[in-house]
């Protein structure tokens, strides 16, 4: 069975921990599409010219455990808006989201660019602050000493940058169903989106 669930949003929205959620509840491949450009944005900081780093990349560089730092995450950004970056790396996401036995995949542009045609497709949002409130936990979790107004800036700015570029904004497919999480726990966000792949199977 090829069966694609195109999982899309802005960060700390949710995305990734519904699409890994999503593809462990049904079986299916999980990948978090955004370390692909963590990988490059980190090969991009160790000297390497980006559009080359993307093509280099090989699958040791995205199973690091190292790429979510604030400085990584502000290099993936910066090498997302670059479009032959996006589109050296457009052929692995591709390929992966078509193979046998059903995929999840989460990002900026599956839906709208990567997987057009994917048969499930989901927007996950959430208010600037709560986005903001949730990725400073996270980081203070992992012992980076971060202020919560620097965390608010960087997603907004971040936001900006996914939302404005000219190659592959991030926005919801036309057909894509919204799924809000500002007053969600997990569990409720969880279920809203297995309830919305469950009733595209049926």
């Amino acid at each position: 069975m090829i069966f694609t669930v195109a999982i899309d949003g802005p960060a700390a929205a949710g995305k990734g921990t519904v699409g890994r959620a999503v593809a462990d509840h049904f079986g299916f491949a999980y990948l978090d599409t955004g370390l692909l450009y963590r990988a490059t944005g980190r090969r991009m900081l160790n000297g390497e010219d980006p559009i080359i780093a993307a093509n280099a990349l090989v699958p040791d560089d995205i199973n690091r455990h190292n790429l979510r730092t604030p400085e990584i995450t502000k290099a993936a950004s910066v090498v997302a808006a670059i479009p032959e970056v996006r589109k050296e790396l457009v052929v692995f996401q591709r390929v992966f989201a078509r193979q046998s036995g059903g995929t999840v995949l989460d990002g900026r542009d599956i839906g709208t660019v990567i997987c057009p045609d994917a048969e499930v497709k989901i927007f996950i949002t959430a208010s600037n602050r709560v986005r903001a409130q949730r990725r400073y936990r996270e980081l203070r979790k992992k012992g980076h000493d971060m202020d919560i107004g620097a965390v608010f800036n960087d997603i907004r700015d971040r936001d900006a940058r996914d939302s404005e570029r000219s190659t592959a904004p991030l926005k919801p497919a036309e057909d894509a169903a919204v799924l809000d999480t500002t007053n969600l726990d997990i569990a409720d966000a969880v279920n809203n989106a297995l309830q919305i792949v469950k009733s595209r199977l049926a």
